[in-house]
């Protein structure tokens, strides 16, 4: 969502959804600064995103499905906690959506991949 204006349109697509934990990251987001440019820069995103779209809850399903990842993570030995448990809970809110999780940062998914359809996009550039 920070970087939504630099995607070029046609690598995503035609219907985009956002996880209501990505809407909470965005409200957060103005006041992880003492900048008071980059304050408002901010809340003009949020702003933004929250005319734009009806989040996707964080729901029963969801929970379910955070719970598969969070073992796909453990079993692979990494942490599923701390600054990942966002990315976690993104990630379970795709996978109980049955739609895949578009990113310019894949690798705050990796291992996700069997379980979740990980789309990386970056300005100009395909899916991957």
């Amino acid at each position: 969502m920070i970087d939504l204006e630099r995607v070029a349109p046609d690598v995503l697509p035609a219907e985009l959804a956002v996880a209501a934990v990505t809407m909470a990251e965005l409200a957060a987001g103005p006041h992880a600064t003492d900048d008071p440019t980059e304050r408002a820069r901010r809340q003009e995103r949020l702003q933004r995103a929250e005319t734009t779209f009806d989040a996707l809850p964080f729901d029963a399903a969801a929970a379910r499905a955070y719970g598969r990842l969070y073992a796909e993570v453990a079993r692979a030995g990494r942490k599923a906690r701390g600054k990942r448990a966002l990315d976690l809970l993104i990630a379970a809110t795709a996978l109980a959506a049955e739609l895949p999780l578009y990113t310019r940062n894949p690798s705050d998914f990796d291992g996700l991949g069997a379980l979740v359809e990980i789309a990386a996009v970056g300005a100009g550039t395909s899916p991957g």
